[in-house]
């Protein structure tokens, strides 16, 4: 019997392991923007040691989704309209570059992988069901970026994801233009993609970003710039 083909586990730091249960609890929004992170309740919870947990808080900083006040402690990120702004406009930099990128590869299960995001998207928004359809916009974006074949580009995308899914999480605003305008918002650059035309599939992803971001900045305007539960 050979063993070759069996690949050893991977095998995960405890920080790691605490950073991905911080990062899931905050992104659920079980965890409102502003609000204290305690570092004896959350050791006390998960059944770390305070060293563990402050590792854990310090790489959730680097991702923008938990803040550290100086000789307050920590607590979730309030996303400002300004915030807001940066956020989609960079997503949509990062975002138009695969694109372009995507468009120029025609292996086939890089199409595949398109049409299967794609379907799944229209089927979540043709059921009504909001986190089906949160989650399969999130993955569509994602096999566009990972199409790109472009690896630093995708170490950057998943810092902004993560603050793109903060804002979500903490607010109402992605249903404001429905399930059928969220199908219509994308139909321009899975025509791009599937014709095979970068610029048009730049543009797209360009236009399709800035526009969502400039719909939430000036709703958050509108909040006094605090999320909506």
């Amino acid at each position: 019997m050979s063993l070759s083909k069996l690949r050893p586990v991977a095998r995960q730091s405890t920080e790691s392991i605490v950073t991905d249960n911080l990062r899931d609890f905050i992104l659920s929004g079980e965890a409102r923007p502003g609000e204290r992170l305690t570092e004896i309740a959350l050791a006390d919870q998960l059944g770390v040691a305070r060293a563990t947990l402050r590792t854990a808080l310090h790489r959730l900083t680097v991702e923008g989704i938990v803040v550290q006040i100086p000789y307050t402690g920590w607590q979730v990120a309030s996303l400002t309209p300004h915030d807001v702004w940066e956020i989609w406009t960079l997503r949509g930099s990062l975002e138009s570059l695969a694109s372009r990128l995507a468009a120029q590869r025609r292996e086939p299960e890089i199409r595949a992988a398109l049409e299967t995001a794609f379907s799944a998207l229209r089927t979540a928004c043709e059921a009504g069901n909001l986190k089906e359809m949160i989650d399969a916009d999130f993955a569509l974006h994602q096999v566009i970026i990972d199409s790109s074949g472009h690896r630093r580009l995708a170490a950057q995308y998943r810092i902004v994801e993560q603050q793109v899914r903060l804002f979500i999480a903490t607010s109402n605003t992605h249903v404001a233009t429905g399930p059928g305008d969220i199908i219509a918002q994308h139909q321009p650059l899975i025509a791009a993609l599937r014709a095979g035309d970068a610029e048009a599939a730049a543009a797209a992803a360009w236009e399709h970003d800035e526009t969502e971001g400039l719909r939430l900045t000036a709703w958050l305007r509108g909040q006094g710039d605090t999320p909506a539960a």
